[in-house]
């Protein structure tokens, strides 16, 4: 389905953007990504020099960056097939300590990347009946303590992904949404803390979690068979089903799950 495709994949520096980058290439695609680190595109260019690839040092969280990084590659390739919005930051802390940059920074990110990046691509993906994906999270399912700003622009993507998906649902585009679970990536270490600033370290244990190319897999088989969302893991998926059916059991749970003693531990 891939070969000769025109995949565009915001945030394809590291994690699962990489990985989706990488296994679209593979595929036979023409990829365009973009990152905010220079070295870290210019490295996946280096390992990937006998593809199509294109990449571009943007952020996402600002509407002049997202419009060139489109056009760009819309020049470069001659359109737009599937637009994966992947870039993401995340947040650790308590909402009653935490700055509120913070929850402005991810949302910049998170929310109206997703927006920018999509509206700018919109025509050439209608023309070509083609795909958006959101890279979103369970916590746009279920509001995660110390994640507060970040579980707020999941469910700001979930929500406006769905309306888009039903405003486009007779243009012959298809609209997703993806939600991993815990998923090996550098997404903790650089979640934003209290005072906007990375954490720089990871609370999780990242060698029990689905890795990002087995992530990467998924994603690329639900764009296949144009899947309205995924949900990930059998953790993720529980989560869910538990939040729908049983909120305020889930409620006990996931505060379980991130306090110890009164502290946020995870």
């Amino acid at each position: 389905m891939f070969k000769n495709k025109v995949v565009v994949i915001t945030g394809g520096s590291d994690g699962i953007g990489k990985a989706l980058a990488e296994a679209m290439l593979k595929e036979g695609a023409k990829v365009a990504t973009c990152g905010r680190n220079q070295q870290k595109l210019e490295n996946l260019v280096n390992e990937n020099q006998a593809f199509p690839l294109f990449t571009m040092t943007a952020d996402v969280s600002k509407e002049e960056d997202c419009k060139k990084f489109i056009n760009a590659a819309i020049e470069k390739f001659g359109g737009i097939d599937i637009l994966v919005n992947n870039a993401g930051i995340s947040m650790r802390a308590l909402f009653k300590d935490t700055d509120l940059a913070t929850l402005k920074n991810v949302m910049d990110i998170n929310f109206w990347g997703t927006v920018y990046c999509t509206k700018f691509a919109l025509n050439s993906i209608i023309e070509r009946k083609g795909t958006i994906v959101g890279v979103s999270s369970i916590a746009g399912y279920r509001g995660l303590p110390g994640r507060s700003g970040y579980s707020a622009s999941k469910y700001a993507v979930n929500g406006w992904l769905e309306a888009l998906r039903t405003e486009l649902l007779e243009t012959g585009v298809n609209v997703m949404w993806v939600c991993p679970g815990f998923t090996t990536s550098n997404i903790r270490n650089a979640a934003l803390n209290k005072d906007a600033k990375p954490q720089g370290e990871s609370p999780m244990d990242e060698e029990k979690m689905m890795s990002a190319e087995e992530c990467a897999r998924h994603i690329l088989n639900a764009i296949e068979k144009r899947k309205r969302t995924l949900v990930l893991t059998l953790n993720g998926k529980q989560t869910v089903f538990l939040n729908k059916f049983f909120p305020a059991l889930a409620d006990k749970m996931v505060r379980k799950f991130f306090f110890k003693n009164g502290e946020l531990v995870k």
